[in-house]
């Protein structure tokens, strides 16, 4: 096995690893955001929604 084999298993593996990290992500997402929140279109909705401390909400001071 030469060094190009080896870094095509490596890049795979990588490509493997990323893809089942994002597959988990989607789905950890689905579970915690309902799907209109997800899909809303209009600006600002989700901020206002996920702000939990309202001390963060104007900005620097």
């Amino acid at each position: 096995m030469n060094s190009f084999q080896l870094l095509e298993y490596a890049a795979w593996a990588l490509s493997a690893i990323l893809g089942l990290w994002m597959l988990f992500d989607m789905i950890k997402t689905n579970r915690s955001y309902n799907e209109d929140l997800l899909t809303s279109s209009k600006e600002g909705e989700i901020d206002e929604t996920l702000v939990i401390d309202p001390t963060h909400q104007g900005g620097h001071r």
